[in-house]
This record gives C-alpha cells, sequence and structure tokens, in this order.
C-alpha cells in the first residue's frame, strides 16, 4: 500500500518528532533565561541567585517525586556518577560562571556565546565515545557556526569589563561540555525524575556552598522584591526544573553531541523574549552571525534534513 510505513517506521518517526518538539521547546526556555537572568541580576548577585533558583527547582522536583511515589533512593554508583557530575558542572559550576558573566554580557550574546558547546562537545566526545563522531559536512557547520557565534560576540579589548565576562561564559560553556559529555546514564536504576531531582540538589548546595566562600556574592547582599522574585520563580519552574529534566532525559536519548548543538538553537530566542520584554536592539552584526548559526546547523544536520526531504517528496 503506497505511504505504509512497517511498525518500527513508525514509532521512531513518532519519537523522532516528540523529540524534535521537546528539543524546540527547552531552545525556547532556555534562551527566555538568559533574559530572565539578566533582569533577577539587578537585585541578585550571581551566586546567590544560581543557588536559589536550583534550590527551589530542586524542590519542585522532589515534591513531584514523592507525590508520585516514585522510588527517591539512590542505589548506586550508576546512580550516584550522573548525579555528581551532571549537578557539579552543568548545575552547580556552569551556571556560576554564566550568571557572573552575565553582569556584563547581554542576554542575546551570552546565549550566542555558549555556541561554543557544539565545537568542543565533538572533540572530546572523539575521545570518550569513538563512536559518536561529525561528518565532514558537520565539521564544517560547527566551524560555520562558530564563526556566527564569534561575529556576535565581537569582544572588545579596549573594554576590559566586558572581555572579562565574555571570558566567563566561555569557561561556562567548557564546564558544560564536561558535565555533557561525562554524563551517562546507561547505569541508572533511579528513575529520570528522581534522577534529575538529586541532580539539581547537588548542583544547588554547591551553589550554596559557593555563597559562604565567594567574597561578595552573600545572600546578604541580594534583595528580592516582587519583580525579582517572580523572575526567580519563573527561572526555577520553568527553564529550571522543567528544563534540565528534559534536558537530561534528552542527553540520554540523543546524546552529547546532538544536544550540544542546541546552543545554536537557543540564542533567536534569547535575543527574540529580550526585544519583547526590554526593547533591546538586534545589529546587523548579529543578523548576520544568527544567519550563520543557521547555515552550519543545517550543514550539521545536512543527513537527518535530506532524508525528511526524501520522506515528503515520496510520500
Amino acid at each position: 500500500m503506497n505511504g505504509y510505513k512497517p511498525p518500527d517506521d513508525i514509532w521512531t518517526d513518532v519519537l523522532g518528532r516528540r523529540d524534535a518538539a521537546l528539543y524546540l521547546g527547552l531552545a525556547a526556555a532556555w534562551g527566555t533565561a538568559f533574559v530572565a537572568t539578566d533582569a533577577a541580576l539587578d537585585a541578585v548577585p550571581p551566586v546567590p541567585l544560581a543557588a536559589v533558583r536550583f534550590d527551589l527547582a530542586a524542590l519542585a522536583l522532589f515534591a513531584v517525586v514523592v507525590a508520585t511515589g516514585r522510588t527517591l533512593r539512590p542505589r548506586g554508583w550508576g546512580d550516584w556518577s550522573p548525579i555528581l557530575v551532571g549537578g557539579l558542572c552543568n548545575i552547580g559550576l556552569h551556571h556560576a560562571l554564566l550568571f557572573a558573566g552575565q553582569r556584563t554580557v547581554p542576554p542575546a550574546v551570552a546565549a550566542t556565546l555558549l555556541g561554543l558547546v557544539p565545537v568542543l562537545t565533538p572533540a572530546v566526545t572523539r575521545f570518550t565515545r569513538p563512536d559518536e563522531r561529525l561528518s565532514p559536512a558537520g565539521v564544517v557547520g560547527v566551524l560555520v557556526g562558530f564563526g556566527g557565534v564569534a561575529l556576535i560576540a565581537n569582544p572588545d579589548p579596549s573594554n576590559l569589563t566586558a572581555s572579562v565576562g565574555v571570558g566567563l561564559v566561555l569557561a561556562s560553556a567548557v564546564v558544560w561540555t564536561a558535565g555533557a559529555v561525562f554524563t551517562d546514564e546507561s547505569d541508572a536504576e533511579l528513575g529520570g525524575l528522581a534522577l534529575q531531582a538529586w541532580t539539581l540538589l547537588v548542583g544547588a548546595l554547591a551553589l550554596d556552598a559557593g555563597t559562604l566562600v565567594v567574597p561578595g556574592q552573600s545572600f546578604a547582599a541580594a534583595s528580592f522584591p516582587p519583580v525579582t522574585t517572580a523572575w526567580v520563580l519563573y527561572l526555577a519552574l520553568v527553564p529550571g526544573a522543567l528544563g534540565f529534566l528534559l534536558y537530561f532525559r534528552l542527553l540520554d536519548r540523543l546524546g552529547p553531541i546532538e544536544m550540544g548543538l542546541i546552543e545554536y538553537v537557543i540564542p533567536p530566542f534569547a535575543a527574540l523574549f529580550g526585544w519583547v520584554v526590554f526593547g533591546e536592539t538586534i545589529g546587523a552584526a548579529t543578523v548576520a552571525g544568527f544567519a550563520a548559526i543557521v547555515v552550519g546547523f543545517c550543514l550539521v544536520k545536512a543527513d537527518v534534513l535530506r532524508r525528511r526531504l526524501r520522506a515528503w517528496t515520496d510520500a
């Protein structure tokens, strides 16, 4: 029968579309997070902001785990390994560096600077997971995308403060890459929801400790007027609890290289949200950088796009 697909192909297509929808939704949520963070940093220093965000996010996920009767206790190293790596790298250190950098780097630029992640991830993954690698077209695509990142970032050597901020954001990208590559849930026995709750808690506790030892980053230096509180709650529940639950689920299914590419999808959402909320302008260099990122992403995903186009034309 024309157009008939075997059951396996049907389920592959359905799962692929669901993952694509979740991927796009995650990119949108994390794009808004850059603008929400920028707004909250007016009243809360970077480390306390990251700490309270993930304190609340972890609490929300633990509440869901308990309410739904899921198993909560990690059972061994197969559970603790992704909890510790993801918590310390992707939650703790990454957000401390990122939020500190965002004090001098605009949200859309910070989001775009994380485009270093898709460049670093294949290189690191090549040594840790030899079966996952980019095609030659994919390598070109990553380089083109990074060119777009550099075009948008445009660091100014004469502005030392801004340059330090750029450096902090790029350092956060390195830490994120390490967390993504070395987080392995293949031996985990704990359910995904409980696993992510513990991961957020480990990151939150690391950030809480940071408020005690990093000068100028104590909760005493923070204030929470109503508008700031609303931004913090949004950060905790949407990009935080829900966003990281989606991220680690997709990371387990798609792998670090595929998930690293999400950093090329986030910046347009960050720029759009910044324009809507704060009226931030988008210059010609930013538009050109976005175009380069789109071209790079298409090159990386060339095989998938060709298969989709062939399926549509054959239907």
